[in-house]
This record gives C-alpha cells, sequence and structure tokens, in this order.
C-alpha cells in the first residue's frame, strides 16, 4: 500500500469558483479577495484581514508595519519552519530563540522574560502542529514590557485555547494557505490585524507602496494612484482568493475527520510508549500536523519510506541550520527541548480524505518499525 504524505480536499466547488474568476475582470487582486477577508475576518472575530502571497510575506509585511527597524530584536521559537525566523531577518531585525514546552513543542512563556533586552521591540508565538501557544501568558508579558505581538499561525485556524482564536489576543497575526495546509489555494497567506491605520498600510506594503490597487483604479471611473511609500510585490490573485471562499465552510467537518484520526493514532502509539505532543486539555487544536517522537529517527524515516507511508520532519531546531549556526554563532546544547525533538519528530501523513485502512496501515507500520 501506498499512503501519501498528503492530498489535498479540494473538488468541484473549488473548481467552479476558479473558473468563475477566470472568466470575471479581474484575474490579479480583485473582489474575491476583499469577499474572503471579510468572511475570514468574521470567521475568526477580528476586524481586518489583507491577502498576501504567503504567511512569509504576511509575516513580513506585518513586522515592517508593527514597526521593526534595523538591529531591533524580536522573540521567537526554534521550533518552526524557518520562514518565522526568515522574517525577522528580512525586516532587518534579529530573530532571538527561546526554548520549548517539552510535552507540546510551543514556545515556553517561562523563558520569554528573560530573553528580553533593550532592544526587544516583540514577540512572535508560533501555534505550532495545529495547536495556540498561551496566548494570555504572552499578551500579559508583552503588555508589561510594551512589545508588540505577531502571532505565526500558519498552522492554526481553527484552534482555540481559554477561549481565544487566533489574532484575537495578538496585534497581528499570520496565516498560510500552502499546499498542504487546512484550506489552500496552493500558495497564498494572509495577515489580520485590530488597526485600521495598520490595516491601510499593510495594503499599500503589498503592492510596491501604491495608493490604489487595479480594482481600485478600474472599477467605474480611473483613478490616478500615487506611491505613498516603498512596498512589496506580495498581493494575492482574484482567483486564489476565488479558490479560499468555499473552503471556509468546510473547515470544521475536516477538522473533525482530522481529529478522529489523531485519537487513533494517539491511543495506538501511547499503548505502544511513543510519544508525541500532547494536546493542551481544554483547548481545540487545528490538527494540522501529527508528529512522533522517536529514537533513531532517520532510520525510521527510511523505513517507513521503504513500507510506502509518506513522512516528513516537523522540524529541526532552526538555530542549527548551517546559515543560522554561522552567521549566530549557535551552537548544540543552547536549547536542548526544541533540540531534542528536532532529533526526533516525524510528522505522519494525516488529511480528511485519509481512509480508515490508510490509517491502519500507518499505524501498522509505525509499530513495526519503531518496534
Amino acid at each position: 500500500m501506498r499512503v501519501e504524505f498528503f492530498r489535498h480536499s479540494l473538488g468541484e466547488e473549488e473548481k467552479r469558483a476558479l473558473l468563475e474568476a477566470l472568466e470575471g475582470v479581474f484575474l490579479t487582486t480583485g473582489p474575491a479577495n476583499a469577499e474572503f477577508e471579510r468572511r475570514f475576518s468574521e470567521y475568526l472575530g477580528v476586524p481586518h484581514t489583507v491577502t498576501v502571497n504567503s504567511c512569509t510575506a504576511a509575516l513580513h509585511l506585518g513586522l515592517l508595519a508593527l514597526g521593526i527597524k534595523p538591529g531591533d530584536e524580536v522573540i521567537t521559537t526554534p521550533m518552526s519552519f524557518i520562514a518565522t525566523s526568515n522574517a525577522v531577518l528580512h525586516a532587518g531585525g534579529i530573530p532571538k530563540f527561546v526554548d520549548v514546552e517539552p510535552e507540546t513543542g510551543l514556545i515556553n512563556p517561562n523563558l520569554i522574560e528573560s530573553a528580553i533586552t533593550p532592544k526587544t521591540k516583540g514577540i512572535i508565538p508560533v501555534h505550532l502542529y495545529g495547536q495556540m501557544a498561551d496566548m494570555r501568558a504572552i499578551r500579559e508579558i508583552a503588555d508589561k514590557h510594551g512589545l508588540f505581538v505577531l502571532e505565526d499561525s500558519a498552522h492554526a485556524i481553527e484552534a482555540t485555547r481559554d477561549g481565544i482564536k487566533p489574532g484575537q489576543k495578538g496585534d497581528m497575526a499570520a496565516f498560510s494557505f500552502y499546499a498542504t495546509k487546512v484550506i489552500t489555494c496552493g500558495e497564498g497567506g494572509a495577515i489580520t490585524t485590530h488597526s485600521p491605520a495598520q490595516d491601510d498600510l499593510l495594503r499599500k506594503l503589498r503592492l510596491h507602496g501604491m495608493s490604489a490597487g487595479a480594482a481600485d483604479r478600474y472599477a467605474g471611473v480611473y483613478r490616478h494612484w500615487d506611491m505613498e511609500l516603498l512596498g512589496w510585490k506580495y498581493n494575492l490573485t482574484n482567483f486564489q482568493a476565488a479558490m479560499l471562499i468555499p473552503q471556509l465552510p468546510k473547515m470544521e467537518a475536516w477538522r473533525a475527520r482530522r481529529e478522529e484520526i489523531c485519537q487513533r493514532y494517539e491511543q495506538a502509539f501511547s499503548k505502544a510508549g511513543i510519544g508525541f505532543p500532547k494536546v493542551v486539555p481544554g483547548s481545540k487544536s487545528s490538527r494540522h500536523l501529527f508528529t512522533i517522537w522517536v529514537e533513531d529517527r532517520d532510520r525510521v524515516l527510511s523505513e517507513l519510506g521503504k513500507r510506502g507511508v509518506g513522512v516528513a520532519v516537523n522540524y529541526r531546531a532552526i538555530h542549527l541550520r548551517k546559515y543560522y549556526a554561522e552567521r549566530f554563532g549557535y551552537r548544540p546544547g543552547m536549547f536542548p527541548v526544541a533540540e531534542r525533538i528536532g532529533n526526533m519528530t516525524i510528522s505522519l501523513p494525516l488529511y480528511p480524505s485519509l481512509t480508515d485502512e490508510e490509517v491502519d496501515y500507518v499505524i501498522d507500520c509505525v509499530l513495526k518499525v519503531v518496534g
């Protein structure tokens, strides 16, 4: 049997939405973007959403809109995809890592205050694998020290913790619609904010710093535009946004199926003594990824691959990647919990169309290989 690591759930509704958008006037950012932004904001309970072409772009622009200057420090976690800390570098800042919780892999709030210096301007918590970081604690620390909070919510849309959704406690939150995410248009992202002024700034920053995009200039009477600041080419197309809209009502059903699969994984692996990140009691995970922690990880990866089980690694600790180690002098032992997880973690297949037979096969292969 071959069980792919991921298969998307796009179907006829998404195809129709895409074709309708292609038959319209706008291929670039247009009315579908505005409609998706409105609906996404309603779902999250936040005032403003701005679509962009990736979560990386969302993080970059969010940092700029929050006032990052060259040399400013931003506290974040080494247990994430490199885009999180790369965005800080792109904005001219310096990422400052703190270690993670051993049970969840989430940024450890108890370590944040000791990492704050006079150069610290903000915190980027990462909602890992679909589970939210402790936003109440992080918000309290940020307010105490006058710091901003930019949530990296690439893994979490449907999540809640302490009655809070992504984007509600942070000043901004960045989301991903990459190929393997819970809703997708192949490549894409969004950023939310509570501030009308920041919403306006983000819209200008995502499109060269222009005062009006194509949909504004060509809808009705032509409008001249000006370049008000230096921006980037980070906008999302109209047809990509159109593909996202019909996925929004399906998210909860898709998440429920992923939850069922995760419960089966957890039951089987708990009995076998195989470790995995724990979901905080009372919280709701988006269940974006299911990872296990095993010794001799690379052997297990290879053996699962030979048996037709698609696997991935999410993630090896950022601070030990070549660029970060050479530029900042990071070395093994500096963030031991993240390093331990990074050396043991394997991501297993997890998506709504995964059949019970495929889940059983994955479980059987893991139990045999891990032994």
